[in-house]
């Protein structure tokens, strides 16, 4: 019978196990997945990993923690899943509540293939309504909290136009009379424009932005799937910003290829629109990066044939080739998987300047990425370094997956303070310089 050397079965399994660490070590330090320079791995590099958060709440006395030389305060809880925050020409505050809809059958096939994006079961009715908030002395503490408008469906994105306050419901784009003195709408409103939710509606949220003069209204729409994969007929004016008139007409594609723009707004400086984009999963760990970017006109942003430029889709391999080459790269990567949702450039003195993100969290990464808002710093209309955690803390135990909550939206307010929506835990934060 022949003897096993267990010395040399020793040296070779500790060789082994170096080899594995260095491979490690060295696709660590060549993968960079974010800022404007990126680095990313093959699709698949890592297997696609699934890791669902379960929201516990904060417990008393706990609450989001800051950048140094600012304080946060709960600017209201007890809410039923607040999404949006929009803030209006005088002040006031309106959010978004709602939640993702699915039918039963649809949930019970996501938790079963662990796709639910969270262990929360998350069976609690969505409200479809906006609440007005009042905050006269700007201490982060509303006076005034009211139902303002009710009725909708799964509303997200805000506006105050003239004399319309308009709301971009999950398929369809309305207006409603508005009174700035008013502490609720009871008038009906006015379909301007259907919006495409049929069928799984993945990505339901839509946002809405007007220009600087009024002109335009921009509306973003995102896919109603993951990478195309139940056939693109279902996906016609979606993964999309589409551009229409106040009052609904003349609409077109502005830009397209964006996987889920979801938070919008106007680099101060430059005055160009900029939207932050939720990429694709099932990729890896660091495929693909959800981003920032200026949004060009008429420009095509890859989804579903390409990401990060002309970098060819596996899942598309071979097919639109001429799409893959138009593909434009985003401008600045913000870590793949974050479910980067939020958006807001700072005009006040009390933030530095930059940008803004309210990033949602993981589930298809091995380990926890995004639950907080990050910082870009921005000079000359650009981002000019590396990002930088302004609000985190939302992580209650990385180890058991429990968070606290998960921000999505940010937004300032008209007395100098930002305002980060929690709508996993029902609640809103407000951060204020110190």
């Amino acid at each position: 019978m022949k003897t096993i050397d267990i010395s040399r079965f020793c040296r070779l399994s500790a060789a082994l196990i170096a080899m594995e660490l260095m491979y490690g070590q060295l696709y660590a330090q060549q993968v960079v997945e974010y800022g404007k320079d990126v680095r990313l791995p093959a699709p698949m590099a890592t297997p696609s990993a699934t890791k669902l958060s379960k929201v516990i709440g904060w417990p008393e006395g706990r609450m989001p923690v800051a950048a140094p030389g600012y304080r946060v305060v709960k600017f209201a809880a007890g809410l039923n899943s607040p999404r949006w925050a929009y803030v209006a020409p005088n002040g006031d505050i309106f959010v978004s509540e709602a939640r993702t809809v699915k039918r039963g059958a649809e949930r019970i096939k996501k938790l079963m293939s662990g796709k639910a994006r969270s262990r929360n079961k998350n069976l609690e009715v969505s409200s479809h309504q906006i609440i007005l908030f009042r905050d006269a002395d700007g201490d982060g503490k509303p006076e005034l909290q009211r139902v303002y408008l009710d009725g909708l469906n799964q509303p997200f994105g805000m506006l105050v136009l003239g004399d319309y306050f308009y709301v971009a419901n999950t398929d369809a784009l309305w207006r409603f009379p508005y009174d700035p003195k008013a502490q609720s709408i009871v008038a009906e409103g006015e379909k301007l424009v259907e919006l495409p939710a049929g069928g799984y509606n993945n990505h339901w949220t839509r946002n809405i932005i007007a220009n600087a003069d009024g002109s335009k209204i921009y509306i973003s729409v995102g896919s109603g799937s993951n990478v195309g994969e139940n056939g693109m007929e279902h996906e016609v004016r979606r993964a999309c910003i589409l551009e229409v008139n106040p009052d609904g007409t003349g609409e077109r594609i502005f830009a397209s290829g964006l996987r889920n723009p979801v938070g919008m707004d106007w680099e101060p400086e430059t005055g160009k629109l900029w939207t932050a984009v939720n990429e694709r999963d099932e990729l890896g760990d660091a495929l693909v990066p959800d981003y920032i970017t200026a949004v060009q006109e008429g420009g095509f942003y890859g989804w579903p044939y390409a990401y990060w430029g002309p970098k060819p889709d596996p899942n598309w391999a071979g097919k639109h080739p001429d799409s893959v080459q138009l593909s434009i790269t985003p401008d600045y990567a913000l870590g793949s998987h974050t479910a980067s949702l939020g958006l807001a450039f700072s005009r006040h003195n009390g933030f530095r300047p930059g940008a803004y993100i309210g990033q949602h969290g993981s589930w298809n990464r091995s380990a926890f990425v995004g639950y907080k808002v990050l910082y870009v710093p921005f000079e000359n209309g650009q981002p000019s370094g590396m990002p930088e955690d302004f609000l985190a803390g939302f992580i209650a135990d990385a180890a058991e997956g429990t968070v606290y909550g998960r921000p999505v939206g940010v937004t300032f307010t008209r007395q100098g303070y930002m305002l980060v929506t929690d709508d996993a835990a029902n609640t809103i934060w407000a951060v204020l310089p110190e």
